[in-house]
């Protein structure tokens, strides 16, 4: 394999006394690949950097806020929580596109980043030369309830015990009681929550082939940082996650590919099938796998190939 490109990496100030760490690789004159990362609060990592060919394209990522390099932690202002929303990062990713100086931009992701690349796009789709995802997701409300509810009948050993981990009201949904539990003012209380959470993380994504337990899930403070966001978002349906189908019609001209598992119990492939069929010119890729895996961060490779251009 050749050697990464150099690295060009910098922080941008945002709303909400946010501070984003970004990095760039590739031609900075090239066109531009975004890679939108999943949790949320999982962190950009270096896959996107050999997803391109740094000699006549780019690929610039970002941690997003309240994660990864950026600051603050979410876990270090609780604070600022209620200031974390989809619409907050949309504009945190346009901030970016103007302060690299990128006119357009492939947008691309997994899971999560799936459907902060979809809400972005919906919204500047004048910025957008293409959307290339895999695992795909809008974070509605029925898919929150599939992944934290229903799942249960999949795994019910491990269901009951993830339920029971936090304390819950009367009627209260499990993910707005893990959520209530990772604000706590009692620190011991957000890290059993925390702990609890990253076991069903791990549960629900176990069936793709290679399945190995999720590093982040087992230290501090990624797995506190990601617990607090997942369940952030996830009991808010990702802060407009229900629209986003509805929505579809703002991408029309936009070309784009769908990835998804087969094998992923953990968002079953009739979200990506749904909005494939209300995206005129998209592209839907189902493959025998779980939620992500190697067949699709190739298939991802090939997209880039085709729509980076």
């Amino acid at each position: 394999m050749p050697p990464e490109p150099p690295l060009r990496t910098g922080r941008l100030r945002v709303a909400d006394g946010n501070e984003l760490y970004y990095e760039a690789v590739g031609d900075p004159d090239g066109p531009a690949v975004l890679w939108l990362h999943g949790g949320p609060g999982s962190g950009a990592g270096t896959g996107h950097r050999r997803r391109i060919d740094p000699a006549r394209q780019q690929a610039i990522t970002f941690d997003q806020r309240g994660c990864g390099r950026s600051r603050p932690l979410v876990t270090e202002r609780l604070d600022l929580l209620d200031e974390n929303t989809t619409a907050a990062q949309i504009e945190d990713v346009e901030a970016l596109r103007r302060h690299l100086g990128v006119d357009r931009w492939l947008v691309t992701g997994a899971s999560w980043g799936s459907t902060l690349a979809l809400a972005y796009a919906q919204a500047y789709p004048e910025r957008v030369t293409g959307l290339a995802l895999f695992a795909v997701v809008t974070t509605s409300t029925s898919e929150v309830e599939w992944v934290t509810e229903d799942m249960g009948r999949v795994f019910p050993e491990e269901w009951e015990v993830f339920a029971a981990a936090v304390d819950r009201a009367p009627g209260e949904r499990v993910v707005d009681a893990y959520a209530r539990a990772l604000r706590d003012p009692d620190a011991r209380v957000r890290a059993r929550a925390a702990a609890a959470w990253g076991r069903w993380e791990d549960v629900h994504v176990s069936l793709g082939p290679g399945w190995r337990s999720d590093p982040r899930w087992h230290t501090s403070p990624s797995r506190d940082v990601l617990a607090t966001l997942v369940t952030h978002y996830w009991s808010h349906s990702g802060f407009g996650g229900d629209e986003i189908l509805g929505r579809m019609d703002r991408l029309h001209g936009v070309p784009g590919v769908l990835v998804h598992g087969r094998r992923d119990v953990s968002s079953p492939a009739r979200t990506a099938w749904e909005l494939h069929r209300a995206w005129p010119g998209s592209e839907l890729v189902v493959l025998d796998e779980g939620h992500g895996g190697p067949e699709s961060v190739a298939a991802l490779e090939r997209a880039i190939a085709a729509l980076a251009r």
